[in-house]
């Protein structure tokens, strides 16, 4: 009897699927589109390239300084904490930028691929061909930008000596394409990343800002304003349409200029020029000189750049009266009003996680203020006293024992302690200090009544730009030549060093007269203005520095200060240069870095 219920069951359906229309039998649609979809319409198109933009990782920051000489991290399941205590490989690689930068570098090939096919605007043909022009431009620019991203995470040095980039892809791939690309030299892939740059600029406007009359048009487009005054009205009407400072977060070309001053100072370093090669260091110190001569060299300094995340400067940005931040070359789109990074390493009085903990190393990197090292024994520096006339900036960046943050006073001593002492909690600091910098103190963390404010992620700062002047030009022309720029190594260091509150006149910095010396304190100051930006995991690896520097904090108890070892640092010689991912490596037969 079951058996005859099966048949008949069996034969229903039979006759059932043979009545059916083919078309019923065809997939629903499940919201995902082809690449027919994609190259018939402008919008969708569009959005392979802003995928490009979601992926550029200093949308946010990633705090790597904890795997370095800067920091620790008081939580037990970090990933960089793995890394920086021996458990860095092929397999797992938190700093991996493999499959986020090429999956970038896939969606914008293949809106390279489409971007001169379709009709970007129905309302003029002079506006298709501006949208044409400009969305080609970012797409070179963010290009160039993820072959940087790559060079930085996963370059280096393979077995046989030789000095590898990574695959070099240009066009838009199948399920056909040979997927088994072997890697570029470095320097061929520096040069691809070269010439994308150069190829967004001839379509990118040096900003996006709204013109007023056909004469201020580029040349390429004065064409456009012909034969009468009704056309010019129009093409500046289209010209700002696309071109407008609407689209200022986009990438310019005076952003464009800021990403080649970034990569030359890369290929230009020790550890990717190993013959120290003088022009490398001379074309990052130009590439820089270019960017800042934009904004009147070193007196384009912004005075407030220091203090960049504070709430006054952001407050202060309206884009609606075209007011911005000085500071910045590149800033991402404001981040919706958000408490996530105050709630992550405020202290726990002030209902925070604790999370970055600043180290001794760091603090003693700061000088006084009178811009002595306080290991100089003209620097006054008193032990038993140790945050009294320092550098301003060690307390606008650390919160130190007896700081105020948010009108608290904070304490990390072990004597009457509260929960912000050492180790008290596991939200508590491992070294002494807390994290000031980038946090925004009129954050409420209270979960009873919290607040959040603004905040916007950074790309490229100018003070970057000053940095890597100043270390290129004394790597190419000493502490005082001045190359083409008319200003030297020491100019830059001079200025910042003053902005920062360093006692004027800088007696210091006056008596250093060698490269080497100059190198030093450029390095320093990079450490400093730089800290907390996600730069210090990278710069000692391209300086090729110490690894291995052991993170030290302070216990403080009864006013005595003992400094002690908080976390080793567990890497070998030849982590100067990321592993290729593992995966990859095997499937791609990919020449791995030495020692992964």
């Amino acid at each position: 009897m079951t058996m005859k219920k099966n048949i008949l069951v069996l034969v229903v359906l039979a006759v059932f699927f043979a009545g059916c229309k083919k078309e019923l039998l065809t997939p629903l649609d499940d919201n995902h589109l082809t690449p027919e979809d994609v190259a018939g319409n402008p919008l969708f198109a569009e959005g392979l390239l802003m995928n490009a933009y979601t992926r550029l990782p200093t949308n946010s920051y990633s705090f790597n300084e904890v795997a370095t000489d800067d920091a620790v991290t008081n939580d037990k399941a970090n990933n960089y904490l793995f890394m920086a205590t021996g458990a860095w490989s092929a397999f797992n690689n938190p700093v991996d930028q493999w499959n986020n930068s090429f999956t970038a570098i896939m969606y914008i090939n293949r809106f390279l691929q489409q971007v001169d096919t379709l009709n970007w605007s129905p309302l003029s043909k002079n506006r298709r061909t501006m949208f044409q022009d400009r969305l080609k431009g970012e797409a070179f620019a963010l290009r160039g930008m993820f072959y940087l991203n790559l060079l930085q995470a996963h370059a280096g040095v393979t077995a046989s000596g030789q000095l590898l980039g990574v695959p070099i892809i240009t066009e838009a791939l199948d399920a056909s394409s040979d997927f088994k690309r072997p890697r570029n030299s470095f320097d061929d892939c520096m040069k691809q990343i070269y010439s994308d740059l150069a190829e967004a600029e001839k379509y990118l406007p040096l900003d996006y800002a709204n013109i007023s009359n056909a004469s201020q048009m580029p040349s390429r487009y004065s064409g456009m304003a012909l034969p009468d005054a009704a056309a010019a009205a129009a093409a500046v009407t289209d010209y700002n349409s696309v071109f407008g400072s609407v689209d200022r977060q986009r990438v310019s070309s005076r952003i464009v200029k800021g990403i080649r001053a970034k990569a030359a100072l890369l290929a230009a370093s020790p550890a990717y020029n190993p013959q120290g090669t003088f022009t490398k260091w001379e074309d990052a110190a130009n590439y820089a000189g270019d960017v800042l001569s934009l904004i009147g060299g070193v007196s384009g300094l912004d005075p407030k750049g220091a203090l960049f995340y504070t709430a006054s400067n952001v407050n202060s940005i309206n884009l609606a009266n075209n007011v911005d931040q000085k500071e910045m070359l590149w800033r991402g789109s404001n981040q919706t009003s958000s408490n996530n990074m105050e709630i992550a390493n405020f202290p726990p009085t002030l209902f925070g996680n604790g999370r970055v903990n600043p180290t001794q190393n760091l603090v003693d990197a700061f000088p006084m203020a009178n811009g002595y090292p306080i290991t100089d024994p003209a620097s006054g520096y008193v032990a038993t006293d140790p945050y009294a006339g320092r550098d301003p900036r060690l307390k606008n960046y650390i919160l130190v024992n007896g700081g105020t943050m948010s009108s608290k006073t904070i304490w990390t001593k072990i004597d009457n302690p509260t929960s912000d002492a050492v180790n008290f909690l596991p939200t508590s600091t491992r070294t002494g200090y807390y994290l000031r910098k980038l946090l925004r103190e009129d954050v409420n963390a209270n979960p009873t009544s919290s607040s959040a404010q603004k905040h916007y992620p950074v790309h490229i700062r100018y003070t970057e730009i000053f940095l890597i002047y100043a270390e290129a030009a004394n790597e190419a022309w000493g502490p005082d030549g001045t190359g083409t720029q008319g200003y030297s190594a020491r100019d830059v260091i001079a200025a910042i060093r003053k902005r920062a509150g360093i006692a004027q006149p800088d007696s210091y910095l006056a008596s250093i007269s060698s490269q080497e010396g100059m190198r030093q304190l450029i390095r320093n100051e990079r450490r400093l203005e730089l800290s907390f930006e996600g730069f210090r995991f990278w710069d000692l690896r391209r300086w090729k520095e110490r690894l291995t520097e052991p993170a030290r904090g302070v216990i403080i108890n009864n006013n005595t200060y003992t400094v002690m070892p908080v976390e080793n640092r567990q890497y070998a010689d030849f982590m100067y240069y990321g592993p290729i991912p593992y995966g990859e490596a095997l499937k791609a037969n990919l020449q791995q870095n030495k020692g992964w």
